[in-house]
């Protein structure tokens, strides 16, 4: 069997994957990416695209529902599933697409089959049978993750529901469960929700989106409540039981008292683990640890020549930090100078649900307890005039200074297209900037990042608006 050589060998064609081997070939490696499935991985296929697809068709019928508030007549709203679940997938079919014009449009070889690793440096490939190897000197490893499960309660993709199903249903079901309150849960649940669907959302921990700041996700709590959707958190899931042609979810509430909460459906949303199976790792020094590669800041594992980065290599799993890893560790690999390791509080987080999420930095929490005096200004969108023109006042912007440098720590944010406007505090962190410089910047009228403007000011007692 012939041995293809080359430079670097990506494994893995995701949003950490593909913009890895595009950027090894910029840089004048010889770049071969494999992919055992669609390429965009996930993210474009099944989770970050597809879902905002889903999120917006909700959020239109969400709007029509509404629009005699606004003096326009369109009469009875109606879902039309199939049409909907298939515009998600066409969307999806495009990104993915994409991804394959970009890698030839770069010159990567895109080998399609599944890779393992033969001792570090080497690679056998593995498509229906036939099989290929390939020597590299640099390989890294950007196979994602997959939905964690909970221990004795498995998905069956009938009644209870992966994130795969969630996105294709044949039909809606007139109640679900959703178990789990992470970015993933809330989508679903505002999702479906929005579509009329009785919603309830049970969490372990004592609130909703765990990692975001506590006032905020108090703040989406009641948003979500408003709505219709039932949240139950403090509430420890012991079995999810078959019954009919639905569910039952069994358990007990920090109180002790039991519970069983019956639905059509039910979807798992309680985390991700990292795909390490079936990589040959064994036969290198690579390390795992809780189901993750460890990496050092630049993507290096214990063996040598190899690298791990995005959800495989562990949190935070998003899509953008994968890609800004991959790059990072190529460049690092190429020898480009004056490179940085990843800072993960530059790192923006975004929930697309009903209202947004968005944040960047400490939480009010974790920059007391790093020793911050603090100056903390917050901003609500019904004092904001953009936001009550479009009738979409339900939101909050808070900011959260060092006291006595005026570092912005965090940033904060629930409301209207939030996940567009925390771009604004990203910069702000990445560049270093002060309390003067956010101040003195003057922002656009009317629109809603002047709530952002009006959150800086109220941090040092110049709020104008409130």
């Amino acid at each position: 069997m012939s041995v293809e050589s080359y430079d670097c060998a990506i494994v893995g064609g995701g949003p950490g994957g593909y913009p890895a081997a595009i950027r090894a070939a910029q840089l004048g490696l010889r770049t071969a990416l494999v992919e055992s499935a669609e390429l965009g991985g996930i993210c474009a296929n099944w989770g970050c695209i597809p879902t905002k697809a889903l999120l917006r068709a909700a959020e239109l019928r969400h709007s029509a529902a509404r629009a005699q508030e606004f003096g326009i007549e369109v009469g009875e709203v109606r879902v039309d599933l199939v049409k909907l679940v298939e515009r998600s997938r066409r969307v999806a079919d495009r990104m993915s697409g994409g991804v394959r014009h970009l890698l030839k449009k770069n010159g990567v070889t895109l080998i399609e089959g599944r890779a393992r690793l033969r001792g570090a440096g080497r690679l056998e490939v593995d498509r229906d049978g036939a099989r290929q190897e390939l020597e590299a000197a640099h390989v890294v490893l950007a196979t994602g993750a997959r939905a964690r499960t909970l221990p004795g309660i498995e998905p069956d993709g009938a009644a209870i529901w992966t994130y795969r199903e969630a996105m294709v249903p044949e039909r809606l079901p007139a109640s679900l469960l959703v178990v789990g309150s992470g970015a993933i849960g809330i989508e679903f649940a505002s999702f479906y929700r929005d579509l009329g669907v009785e919603v309830t959302v049970l969490e372990v921990l004592p609130r909703i989106l765990p990692a975001e700041d506590e006032e905020i996700s108090a703040f989406a709590r009641k948003a979500l409540e408003r709505e219709g959707v039932a949240i139950h958190t403090e509430a420890s899931l012991s079995a999810l039981e078959r019954s009919g042609d639905g569910v039952t979810a069994r358990g007990k509430f920090a109180s002790g008292q039991a519970f069983a909460m019956g639905a059509e459906r039910a979807i798992l949303a309680v985390g991700i683990t990292g795909n390490v199976e079936g990589l040959g790792l064994e036969t290198t020094a690579v390390a795992v640890e809780s189901g993750h590669i460890e990496t050092d800041a630049w993507g290096r594992t214990a063996e040598a020549g190899v690298y791990a980065i995005g959800d495989v290599a562990g949190p935070p799993y998003l899509a953008h930090k994968a890609t800004h890893e991959g790059v990072l560790c190529i460049e690092a690999i190429a020898g480009r100078p004056g490179l940085h390791p990843l800072d993960a509080t530059k790192i923006p987080g975004c929930t697309y649900s009903r209202p947004q999420v968005a944040s960047v930095g400490l939480s009010e929490r974790a920059a007391r307890e790093a020793g911050h005096a603090l100056r903390v200004g917050r901003f609500p969108l019904r004092a904001n005039g953009k936001a009550v023109a479009i009738g979409d006042t339900e939101g909050l912007v808070k900011t959260v200074f060092d006291a006595e440098t005026g570092e912005l720590l965090g940033a904060h944010l629930v409301g209207p297209e939030v996940t567009e406007m925390i771009q604004g505090f990203v910069l702000a962190r990445g560049l270093e900037a002060t309390e003067a410089e956010l101040i003195e910047a003057i922002f656009p009228h009317p629109t809603l990042s002047e709530a952002m403007h009006e959150a800086v000011l109220d941090a040092f007692g110049r709020a104008i608006h409130v």
